[in-house]
Formats: C-alpha cells, structure tokens, sequence
C-alpha cells in the first residue's frame, strides 16, 4: 500500500505541480494580524479584550480557517501625543501582518491609512472620522458608523425638539473638527445652525476649560452639543455643573464618548453621575442576537483573564469583535481561493544612515488587494448585527439609540435609522423589513427629564448680552398710519406692521436682538423699492412693513409667507340713488337690446312660414299677418302669447325660444334689480378695460409700486397718473373729478382702500382686484430668519391672533359697511347670451330647410312631366315655375278627410254611400296647368 500511495504521490507532483504546492502553501499553521491601540484608554481595554475574544472563538472553531491559527500583535499609541503616536504606528508597520485592527485614533488612522495603502494590507479601523473614506483610502475598512451618521442622528434630536441654534464644544483634533463639520452640515439640511463652536487641547487645563464654559454661558444658545474624549467630557460636565449649567434652560447633548463610557464602567463615582443628569447622549444600536448573548455572558471571565476586570462590554467590543470574525472569514474564502500569504520589500523604502524606523524593513502584501475584496465581500450575522459592507465601504443599516440619563443610570428614549433617517421608538431591525417611511410626522421619542430635573422641553435659548443687534428698516408713512407709525417724541414705532413682527418673533424657538431704524422724513410716504434696495445692499438687517411682494423684488430678496391679502383695486366716486328716468334700459347694453329685438322679429317671421300653410290663425289680409308676427314675437316675452302653433318643426322652434326668453328675461330681471338697489359707480372707469382704455387722469398712491405696474404691465400713459399722498387728497380728488383737476378713479393695494373707506362713504371699489399679493417682510437670500418667521405668521393665523390684530388697528366703521359691496356695473353685454342666439339661431335655419325641403317635395310631386319647350321660352318657364311653387306654398293645405263606410249583409261593398261622411274642411282643387287635382 505504501508503494501505491507513493507512486500516486509521483504522478501527482508530476501532472498537477502547481496545484499540489499551491494546497500545500495556502494554509500556513498561523497566520498574523496586528493591532493599534491605546491600553489606557476605557475604549483600548475593552478593545483589546474583544480581540482576545474572537480570537479564541475564532481558533476553537475548526470550521473556520481549518487548521490555521489566528494570532494577534498589538502595540500601544499615545492618541494624545499625536507626533509619538505616529512613530509608534510606523515601527509596527516593520511587522509582517496581513491585517490591522485599529487605530482607535483619528489622527492616527490618517497616516496609518497611507502606509496600508502602500502595503498593501487591509486597515480595519474603528476611527469614527468622517472624513476617513475608502475613496481617498482604499484599504481603508471602517467596521463601526461614521460621524456621518452619528451627526445625523444627532441633529434629528436638534430638531425634533424644534431647537434651531446650538453651542459645539469640540476637542481640537481631527476627530474633534471633523465631527462638528459634519454636524454642521446635518443641521444646516434641517434649517438649524451652529451659532457658537469652540475647539479646545486635548492636554488643556482647567482654568482653560472654566474660561471656555463662562463664554458659552454667555451665548443665546442652551443646546450644548459636547463632541469629545471621554476624559476632558467628564472634565467639562463636572465644571459646567460647578458653574449652574447643568440647570433649567439647559440642553447638553454628549455624543458616543459618553455612552461608551458609562457603558464600559462597572463603577461610576457618584458625583460624576450625579452631575450629568438628564444628559443626552447617542449609541450605536447593537440588535440582539446568539452572538451578542455569548459574548455578553462569558465577558467578565474574559475580562478578568486578560487584566481588564473593572471593564464591561460597550459597542466598540461588539464592533472590534465583529471586526476580527470578518478577518477570519475573509482569509477562509482568501485561502479557499489559492490565496496565498508572501511579503515583498520596496526598494523605495529605505533609513538614512542610523534611522530608527528601518523603513526598508516594511514589506508589501503581495496578494493584499485579493484579501481586501473578501473582506468587503463577508456577510454575516455577528455580535454589532449584519456585518456587510455597501460600495463605499460602510456597514449596511448604521442606527443609533438616543439616550438619557436619570438616576444612576440610563434610559433608551428612542432610536435613529438610517434607513429612514428619522427618530423612532420601534427598533430599527424592524424597520428593515418593510418599505421606509420617512414622514416626519411619524417622528416619536418617549419623555424625558431634562437638566434640573424638570419635564418640560426647555426653550434652548436665552436673550445673550453680546449677540449682534439686526437693523430692521421699516417705513416712515405720512399717512394711512395705522399700518406703521413713528412717534417723535418716544422715537417707537407702532402699528399693525408692528405688531405682527414682534407677535411672531416670540414664537420663535430661539432670540432675537434688533433695532429699528426708520426710513423717509414722515413728511412723505417713502418709496419702497429704496426700502427694499437697502436690504439688497446690506445697510438693513431686514424690511419689515406694509411692503407689497412683487416680482421684480422676490428676484432679489427673500419674504415671509404673506401677514394680509393685498391687490390692487380701483376705487370711484358713487352716487346712492338713481334720478334717470331711463334706468330701466341700463340693464342692456344698446347692441344686447338691437339683438334681442331682432331675434323677436326673426323668431316671429319663421313660426309664421312654419305655420302659414296649416293654421289658420297664421293667416288672413298682409295687414293681419304683419300684426300677427309682431303680436306673436313679443307676447312670447311674457309667455302670453295665444296663438298656437300646429306643425312640429314651429313647435321646436318656440320651446327653444322661449327658453331663451326665460334666460334674458332673468337676468334683465336681476340687474334691473341691482341697478335700483345698490348704489351705482358715478364714474366712466367702471373696471380694468376702461382703465386702460379712457384718456382720465388716474391716481395713485406716493411710494407704491402702482406706478410701475400701471405703466409697464397695463401700458397706461405715464402722464395720465396723478401721486396723491392722504386719504384727503383722495376724496378731495375723486371729489373734483378730471374736469376741475381731479382724477376719474384711484389705483390703490386693497389695504389701504379698506381703511379708506371706514372714513369716506362716498366711494366705493370697482370691479374686482387686477393682481394677487400680498404684504410681506422682507430678509436677504438664505436668511433662517425667512423661513422661521412664516411658520410664526401662519401660527398667528390658525389661532386667531392675526385676526385680533387687525381688527385692533384696522376695524371699519359704520361708514363702510355701505361701501363693502364691491360694485362692477357693467351692463349686461351681447358676448354673454351668444351661445344662446346661435342656438336658436341655428334651430330656426334648420326647422326653415326641412320645411322647404318638404314643400319642394310636395310641390315636385303635383308637378306635371315638363313639356318640349324651345330655348328661348326656358327663362319665362322657370319663372312662372318659381311663381307656382310660391303660390303653392302660400296656398291653405286642405285638410285630411275622414271618410267610415257601414259595411252590410256578406257584400264586400256598400251598394250606396253612407251617409256617415266627416267632412271638416271642404275640399280644395288645386290648378296645375289646366288640370285639376283633387288633393285629398
């Protein structure tokens, strides 16, 4: 058997050489993998045990590299010593190893990842840095969530509670800048800022920290977000609690440090967990499964083993755990694939003359890239959840649990997804099996007690003493002052304007400091696109007023949502009685009263045609049948006509009429009844068309944009509009009138005619509004003030406060109630009732073809066979055919007779008459060419 196996051994070798020594090689009996930590660190300990860990489960488990030993270095970095620490990462870069677990670091996972680039060997870093990326570094593998999604689930929280501005206090370092950036740009996506951030040392002192917090309490903002280590963020809560800032009002909002540590910590001293109470702090949400429940049940014997026992099981062990599972598994499906493990040195890589570093020792993994991709390949369930990566290297579903502190624990408040982006009190893995909602208003977190031990979400902001003051312009008006006012003596402003931007501002979730400052002499009204253009060029802050939203300024200026309804109407002089005897034809315009006669008269004619042949009543002397056309034609307008029609064709005529009677006699009606009742615009502008048509001086108000929009969008002559500045050079105006060098009507915003007719009752509006807009406040682009001041004005409209300011300052009085009917007297015009005259129209041609046509007929029927005739006598036949065919049609048609026969005895005829003959009409011969018919 020996002597078989041998020669099989040869054949082999000699037919498969390659194949044999590559299953030979690709298993070697250990295989290594580094690690770069900080041992005193709480994240370093618990790191470094997890490693331990998965690397006993790891080579107890026969199935996963079948035989190989996993073993690991680890080498201690100094984080806060950043020069040290890299030179410390370089020397272990020396070792041969396929894979590095770590750095925890940021700073030094940055120039770690350029020297695993060169290497060749896959860095699975733990560093939260966002800005650590496998674009910029390809063998860079993150095995926890980025600051990317920690921010955003941070920032949820921001808004959640409607906070709009926030404090960061950060630690001055890659971690710590890139964080807050980050943060930044999440709460900028939901209209929220950082109005305050301060980087402080990593090796700072207290003096320097009390400095830092004084100036912070000093800021609007109460919303404190704390992104740093775990030592200087204990620091830093133990004197903000010092200074009274862990009180009411306050919001402190620590990020994974926080939770990592308390996490980690068997024993927290009582008076650093007392000083953190109602805290909000994020961790990385970790589902439950069977590998999470072992490494949680057999931690304390581990921790205890490897030196470690005053440390618990936090996220980052999950994660390192996790981390060391998808090496193995990577190198199982790397080695299960003819991967092999083999270094190269670089030539490139050498030490000048008594270097420390022996850079030539550093080696390239030759088949590193093999090994990255089965890496980025794995999918497994693990103790942090679903370890898969996406296409930019991130593990699939990052979420997060929000987190408070009460007592002398934590409690789980709700939890951020990625998968939706929202804050939510289901767990995230059940999220995942179903379509993701990201409605906002599906946002839910359960109560909290907040700092100062109170349940009442603080307001986030305090009026700060040295916050920059916004110059407000507002309008300077000479008149319709209830809008906006400048009192001289006390320099305050007032008004309705007024009064709705500071109802508005105290809704806001946050303070602001400003100053108004008027603008124009109050001699006259100001011009507002100046107002407006100093907003532009950044002399105010912002406009607030009665300022009109156009187009020309929405392009170059931000408003808030419109405070009042504001189009331009017309206002005229009215009279409120009727003295012409004539009132009774205004209804009618002269060319609808022309149409409607003739439609009598045309309507008449063709019942007569239709009915002149069979009835009668149709008949008689030209005289009678003229007197009974027009008889008929206008008793239909009171349906009282008595003569009744016969045939079917005139039968469709008139119900078609008469409902068009009905339609003209309704609304004359009713406009008649307007014209006697509601008083009557006393001038020849009665709406926009006679504006833009007449040659009448028309006013306007000084300062507004009816100027420019009469002239450029209704192309009225310039020289037509007459500036009035008072409701009093309005009446007087309107009073004269253009023959004593007045004005025929006014342009004004409906505001302000509103408030002018409370006083004057002479006047009235006509016609109805030419443009839609309304008033609105205007700020510079991207302002957050925009935004946040048109939630709080249509907050003051669905309660009712906008309401009770305008009925505080701009209430009508008894005058105006006669003149809140917006008359338009425009006459009833022909354009309105042509559908209906074509209609009838129409029925009338048709009912008058048929009719001819059936005539035709008839007549073509008694007609003898023409006769030979010669040429000459065919223009006098064709005349005296055309005679007859009228004379025919003229002529009565004879009734039909009735005629019954008594049928007697068997014989199928009578032998006589009856003499039961009905007769109703006699019968009438009708001459055709010397022959006699008798049409029965």
């Amino acid at each position: 058997m020996k002597i078989v196996f041998l020669m099989l051994l040869l054949i082999s070798l000699f037919l498969f050489p390659d194949g044999i020594c590559m299953s030979l090689a690709a298993r070697p009996s250990v295989v290594s993998i580094g690690s770069i930590l900080r041992f005193n660190s709480t994240t370093g300990g618990v790191t470094a045990v997890a490693i331990r860990a998965a690397l006993e489960d790891i080579n107890s488990d026969q199935t996963v590299l079948n035989g190989t030993t996993l073993q690991v270095d680890m080498r201690d970095t100094n984080c806060d010593d950043g020069f040290l620490g890299m030179v410390e990462a370089l020397q272990f870069m020396e070792t041969d190893v396929i894979a590095i677990i770590g750095p925890q670091c940021s700073t030094i996972a940055h120039i770690i990842s350029y020297v695993a680039n060169e290497l060749q060997v896959p860095l699975m870093s733990f560093a939260s840095d966002a800005t650590l990326s496998s674009i910029q570094f390809p063998f860079f593998v993150r095995t926890m969530p980025s600051d990317l999604y920690e921010m955003a689930a941070v920032a949820a929280v921001v808004d959640y509670y409607q906070w709009k501005i926030v404090t960061a206090i950060y630690i001055d370092d890659d971690y710590g800048r890139n964080g807050i950036a980050a943060l930044d740009d999440e709460l900028t996506a939901r209209r929220c800022k950082i109005s305050y951030k301060v980087g402080f040392p990593s090796n700072a002192k207290r003096s320097e920290l009390l400095n830092l917090l004084v100036t912070v309490s000093n800021m609007e903002s109460r919303v404190i977000v704390l992104h740093t280590g775990a030592d200087p963020g204990l620091k830093l809560l133990s004197l903000a609690n010092g200074l009274n800032m862990m009180g009411n009002g306050y919001v402190w909002i620590a990020t994974d440090w926080l939770s990592s540590y308390l996490d980690a910590n068997s024993s927290v001293p009582a008076e650093t967990i007392n000083g953190m109470q109602g805290v909000l702090t994020v961790r990385p949400h970790i589902p439950k499964s069977k590998m999470k429940s072992n490494l949680m049940s057999k931690w304390s014997s581990l921790s205890k083993k490897y030196n470690h026992s005053d440390l618990r099981l936090s996220a980052y062990g999950f994660y390192v755990y996790d981390s060391v599972w998808a090496v193995a598994r990577a190198l199982d499906a790397f080695f299960d694939d003819g991967g092999r493990i083999s270094f190269t040195n670089d030539s490139r890589l050498h030490d000048e003359t008594g270097g420390s570093l022996h850079l030539e020792a550093m080696s390239v993994f030759d088949m590193g890239k093999r090994l990255l991709g089965k890496i980025r390949q794995v999918n497994f369930t693990g103790a942090s959840g679903q370890v898969q990566f996406n296409a930019q290297g991130e593990l699939i579903h990052p979420a997060y649990d929000i987190i408070s502190i009460i007592g002398n624990g934590v409690r789980t408040i709700g939890f951020w997804s990625n998968y939706t982006r929202l804050l939510s009190t289901v767990l995230p893995e059940d999220l995942y099996s179903k379509p993701p909602n990201t409605s906002v208003a599906n946002q839910h977190l359960y109560d909290v007690i907040w700092p100062g031990e109170t349940a009442q979400k603080p307001r986030g902001w305090v009026f700060p003493s040295n916050a920059k003051e916004l110059i407000i312009g507002v309008p300077n008006r000479f008149s319709f002052k209830a809008f906006v006012t400048l009192d001289n003596a006390t320099g305050k402003m007032t008004g309705y304007c007024i009064d709705v931007f500071t109802q508005a501002l105290a809704l806001l979730p946050y303070p602001v400091t400003y100053r108004f400052q008027a603008f124009g002499n109050g001699t006259e009204n100001p011009h507002y696109d100046q107002l407006v253009q100093k907003v532009v060029d950044n002399e105010f802050d912002a406009a607030i007023g009665d300022i009109a939203i156009t187009m020309s300024r929405t392009q170059a200026l931000d408003f808030t949502q419109p405070f009042i309804e504001s189009g331009l109407v017309i206002l005229a002089p009215v009279k409120k009685h009727i003295t012409n005897s004539w009132a009774f034809l205004q209804p009618f315009t002269l060319g609808m009263w022309c149409v409607t006669g003739l439609s009598f008269l045309v309507v008449g004619v063709v019942i007569w045609v239709l009915e002149h042949r069979i009835n009668d009543e149709f008949r008689g002397s030209p005289r009678q049948q003229l007197i009974t056309i027009v008889w008929f034609s206008f008793s239909t307008l009171f349906f009282a006509h008595r003569e009744n029609t016969m045939s079917t064709l005139g039968r469709g005529v008139l119900i078609i009429w008469l409902f068009v009677v009905l339609i003209i006699q309704s609304s004359y009606t009713a406009s008649l009844t307007s014209i006697l009742t509601v008083q009557q615009l006393d001038t020849a502008i009665r709406g926009l068309d006679d504006l833009k048509n007449s040659d009448y001086p028309i006013g306007f108000q000084v300062g507004s944009f009816a100027q420019e929009y009469m002239v450029k969008e209704l192309n009225i002559s310039r020289s037509r509009l007459k500036a009035l500045g008072s409701p009093e050079e309005y009446a007087d105006n309107l009073k004269k009138g253009p023959k004593k060098g007045g004005v025929m009507a006014i342009v004004d915003e409906r505001p302000y005619v509103e408030l002018f007719l409370s006083t004057y009752c002479k006047v009235a509006v006509a016609g109805s509004d030419f443009t839609s807009r309304g008033w609105g406040f205007a700020f510079p682009r991207d302002s957050p003030l925009q935004v946040d001041l048109s939630t709080a004005i249509l907050t003051l409209s669905e309660n009712g406060e906008l309401q009770r300011i305008h009925d505080k300052w701009l209430k009508t009085s008894d005058c105006s109630a006669d003149n809140t009917e917006f008359v338009d007297s425009n006459q009833l015009r022909l354009e309105s009732f042509m559908g209906l005259f074509l209609i009838c129209g129409a029925a009338c041609v048709l009912a008058l073809l048929i009719y001819f046509g059936i005539m035709l007929r008839r007549y073509l029927r008694h007609e003898p066979p023409p006769e030979s005739i010669s040429a000459e006598a065919g223009s006098s036949k064709s005349k005296r055919s055309l005679k007859r065919f009228f004379s025919f049609v003229d002529d009565r048609e004879p009734p039909k007779q009735k005629r019954s026969l008594y049928l007697s005895g068997n014989s199928s005829m009578p032998t006589t008459p009856t003499s039961n003959v009905d007769i109703e009409r006699p019968v009438r011969p009708i001459r055709n060419g010397g022959v006699v018919h008798i049409e029965s």
